[in-house]
């Protein structure tokens, strides 16, 4: 692809060099080609950047004032450099080849594949799934009988599939995750102290541009749905529990727990080990920083608080409201010390 077909597809301006240059892919300053492009946030970054072998930089406009001393290395102007160079990436990635149903995988009876299905070896698809253009069922991954999966989507090595999930279109699953296994729900008998399952024959939706990281694990809901929003990005080893409802573009890092029957709401970002309990509703936007932890059946919102602020700790609340907690505590802990130290005396 040259430079000016990546700039009309992705929009910027050519501030300095020829839209015919061919490139192959981005890297990082160290280690780019004279066919590879760079991005630059600030000057000092543009500067070296310009000076590196690279074919091109993304630059916000207005970051360099003279290209005078710019030799071959192209200047492409763009208000997200750092967006714009990810969009470029995956716009300059080659596809993989499509390579067809390979002889050990197994194909259940009436299942549907789309233009350009490529189904890797001993992958299994069970019967009635529909399986949509252009999508790629890697090696050993298990599609469940009447799984529904869009176009463009990606299921990664030993990913597994349940029966009553549907992905839409462009989702990304990576090995190992488990979508629409039985969600953790059972009754106590009071008498005997013994537990039996509470039915788990709900469904899962996973939207368009979901991406769901290695070995995490969504449940299907109980008697109802679990949803994944669209364009919601889940770290590798996350866990989301039945009849969740998490909305779009929402965030998930690693080690993060959701218990059943809670929502997320869209653009909410879910820090590393965050513990969230049941029947919560954490409200668009909140940013829970690592480790905080919800109580079961709490409603957590930015009501009140300045746009971007994190919480922490658990319950989860203003890091300035942890700090001065923490504080206090400190003097308690000293002014007990103290006192201690003062008795022994006498």
């Amino acid at each position: 692809m040259t430079l000016g077909e990546l700039i009309a597809q992705l929009g910027g301006t050519l501030a300095y060099g020829a839209p015919d240059k061919v490139l192959t892919g981005v890297n990082g300053r160290e280690r780019a080609t004279a066919a590879e492009l760079l991005f630059a946030e600030d000057a000092a970054a543009a500067k070296q950047a310009l000076a590196s072998g690279a074919a091109g930089v993304v630059v916000k406009p207005g970051c360099l004032s003279d290209y005078s001393s710019v030799a071959s290395v192209a200047v492409i102007e763009a208000e997200q450099p750092r967006l714009w160079f990810a969009r470029a990436a995956k716009l300059l990635k080659a596809a993989p080849p499509v390579s067809g149903v390979h002889p050990s995988a197994v194909i259940g009876a009436d299942v549907e594949l789309g233009e350009g299905v490529t189904i890797g070896p001993c992958a299994v698809v069970g019967d009635g799934a529909h399986i949509g253009a252009g999508t790629r069922i890697e090696a050993g991954a298990s599609i469940g009988a009447g799984v529904r999966i869009g176009e463009h989507c990606r299921i990664y090595p030993r990913a597994v599939l349940y029966p009553g999930t549907t992905l839409g279109n462009r989702v990304m699953v990576h090995s190992g995750a488990v979508l629409g296994a039985d969600g953790f729900g059972y009754v106590r008998d009071a008498k005997t102290g013994a537990y039996t399952q509470f039915p788990q024959q709900g469904t899962l939706l996973i939207e368009d541009d979901v991406e769901i990281g290695a070995n995490s694990t969504v449940d299907r809901g109980a008697l109802k749905e679990t949803r994944i929003g669209r364009g919601t990005k889940i770290d590798n080893l996350v866990h989301v529990g039945h009849n969740c409802n998490l909305g779009e573009n929402v965030i998930l890092v690693a080690l993060t727990g959701i218990s059943g029957s809670s929502s997320v709401g869209d653009g909410a970002v879910i820090a590393g080990q965050v513990g969230i309990g049941d029947h919560v509703q954490i409200g668009p936007g909140v940013i829970l920083g690592g480790q905080a932890g919800v109580f079961s059946g709490s409603k957590v919102t930015n009501e009140g608080l300045k746009p971007g602020t994190v919480l922490y700790g658990t319950p989860a609340r203003p890091l300035r409201q942890v700090l001065r907690e923490q504080a206090t505590l400190a003097r308690l802990a000293k002014r007990n010390r103290d006192q201690g130290t003062g008795n022994r005396d006498k």
